[in-house]
């Protein structure tokens, strides 16, 4: 499947360890890696995941 405009073809998918955001090549400077090698799309999902953890660890 091509999937750029410059017609390469995709051999691996990079998304977002949070929302599932598709993370492109040129995106990966902007990105935020976690201290698990976890890939997120910018500190909001990274501050959300942590959110929904420590919510998870209230609820259990």
């Amino acid at each position: 499947m091509k999937f750029s405009s410059n017609g390469l073809y995709v051999e691996e998918y990079v998304k977002c360890t949070n929302c599932g955001t598709l993370i492109y090549e040129s995106d990966r400077p902007a990105c935020v890696e976690s201290t698990d090698k976890e890939l997120f799309c910018s500190q909001w999902c990274v501050d959300w995941a942590a959110a929904r953890e420590k919510r998870w660890k209230q609820n259990a």
